[in-house]
């Protein structure tokens, strides 16, 4: 998938909603991002033309691929939240950042983060 912050938000919401509960169903996706059930049919959508999710109806699934790529999106999150809130940035703010920055540091910058906070 080419960078698209929407789907790569998707994709980690569905993650994390996974971790929760036994099932993912569309309403939980569209409260937690703050979105219409119908926005969210419609990424769903484009994210199985992706090979990213299955439904079967009322659930949503990570595919391999899908859980794949959202935990990578999830450990930049994480790592970059870390990374801010090490350099005294609040929680907060540390938090909201982090879910910009996710998607649009490259490959260089977040292995040299990650590469700070072990030393």
């Amino acid at each position: 998938m080419s960078y698209n912050q929407s789907s790569e938000d998707y994709l980690e919401c569905i993650l994390l909603l996974s971790r929760e509960n036994k099932f993912v169903h569309r309403v939980d996706v569209a409260r937690r991002i703050g979105v219409s059930q119908p926005a969210v049919q419609k990424a769903i959508k484009l994210l199985q033309s992706g090979g990213y999710v299955e439904t079967n109806g009322m659930h949503i699934y990570l595919t391999a691929n899908g859980e794949k790529y959202a935990n990578e999106i999830f450990d930049r999150h994480c790592t970059i939240t870390r990374f801010l809130s090490s350099l005294g940035v609040n929680a907060k703010d540390a938090e909201e950042d982090a879910c910009k920055m996710e998607h649009v540091i490259s490959d260089a910058s977040f292995e040299a983060i990650k590469k700070f906070l072990k030393g």
